[in-house]
């Protein structure tokens, strides 16, 4: 009987591998390598802060466990060079990498690349990484990124997924890897300086784990002309990377339907798996769609915030030839976007958004499910 468990504990590793291509976390509660996701970067800070957190019932809980218990599966950690104007370095990353796989989640890291914020409207030079050419900084980074995934292995709580930048859509490391979309300024472009980045980056993830999917995320989740520009451009310059994740917010991005084109024209396209690895809703007015001049999807409310969470899920996971790998909320810490009431810290409805897909989480039986083998 044993051997019989056995086998059949390593099917369904070696199903997970075959369909996400990557090593699945344990012990879980449950198994599914599709991710259900949080970015979990400020959970550190609230709980060093002395809040207190409450589920949906009332009852007081960490929110590592509130999320994990209504079947969130994985956790994103941002890293900022340092010294970091968030307080997010190696050793901060370390202790939220461990609460990660004490609580069961898989583990996507990502580089921001600079000291603090990076985004498509910046996406400042490391402090440590200027007045220095562009050639040492490709090595610096390279070396940077291998000391990070190092002690990340060392410490037993290796990344399954690692964005080598956050939503790069406009370069990094300006202005030396800027990069320009618009017509009158596209020649002023370093496609070439990026990608050598973004190579130093592959190799230095490579060189510690190649199981470890590199994942390259941009903003544009509904904007299908910036995707065949920018996945055109790492083909031409030969970056290796994964997966493609892409930011999608209603305000800025487009509409439902305008992600689910670009997903399908991506994955036709380029052949690789697409995770919406950023996305957001207010449940409180925000006057974001009213100062932009669009028209709401969803009220903004607790209810509407989860439906807008279910829809883009929804999207995702009708992506053609299964290639469709998950969805992940930033920032469910933050006021107003977050899973909790501003004032109470109670669970908001979107907590619940995925058990339909997480329950049961054992077998009616009573008997425990294949996966919870070792």
């Amino acid at each position: 009987m044993n051997k019989i468990l056995s086998r059949l504990a390593a099917v369904a590793v070696v199903l997970a591998v075959h369909f996400f291509g990557v090593r699945a976390a344990a012990p879980l509660p449950f198994e599914n390598p599709y991710a259900f996701g949080l970015d979990l970067s400020f959970v550190l800070q609230a709980e060093q802060a002395g809040r207190q957190y409450y589920d949906v019932d009332g009852t007081p809980a960490d929110p590592w466990s509130i999320f994990r218990g209504h079947g969130y599966n994985w956790g994103r950690l941002m890293i900022c060079n340092e010294p970091s104007s968030l307080g997010q370095d190696l050793d901060y990353v370390l202790k939220g990498a461990a609460k990660l796989k004490e609580h069961g989640y898989h583990f996507a890291l990502d580089f921001m690349m600079s000291d603090g914020w990076a985004n498509p409207m910046t996406q400042p030079t490391p402090s440590s990484f200027t007045g220095i050419s562009h050639k040492e900084r490709v090595k610096a980074f390279h070396d940077y990124v291998l000391e990070v995934i190092t002690a990340l292995k060392n410490a037993g709580t290796l990344p399954e997924i690692v964005q080598v930048g956050n939503e790069i859509s406009n370069g990094v490391f300006w202005p030396d890897g800027r990069v320009f979309f618009g017509e009158e300024k596209r020649d002023r472009s370093r496609w070439k300086e990026l990608c050598e980045y973004l190579n130093a980056g592959a190799s230095a993830i490579r060189a510690v784990d190649r199981g470890i999917q590199i994942m390259l995320h941009v903003d544009f989740g509904g904007d299908l002309e910036m995707s065949d520009i920018f996945f055109g451009n790492m083909e031409k310059y030969g970056v290796d990377y994964d997966m493609i994740g892409y930011s999608f917010y209603p305000w800025s991005h487009g509409s439902l339907m305008d992600l689910r084109d670009n997903l399908y024209y991506t994955i036709r396209k380029w052949r690789k798996p697409v995770m919406v690895i950023e996305t957001g809703y207010y449940s409180v007015p925000s006057q974001y769609f009213e100062r932009k001049g669009v028209k709401a999807p969803f009220p903004e409310t607790p209810e509407g915030q989860k439906a807008w969470f279910q829809a883009v899920n929804e999207i995702v996971m009708a992506a053609p030839d299964n290639l469709g790998r998950g969805v992940f909320w930033w920032e469910p810490m933050f006021r107003g976007r977050g899973f909790f009431d501003d004032e109470t810290h109670k669970a908001k409805p979107i907590v619940e958004a995925f058990e339909q897909y997480a329950y049961p989480m054992e077998r009616a039986d009573g008997n425990p499910r294949i996966w919870d083998f070792e």
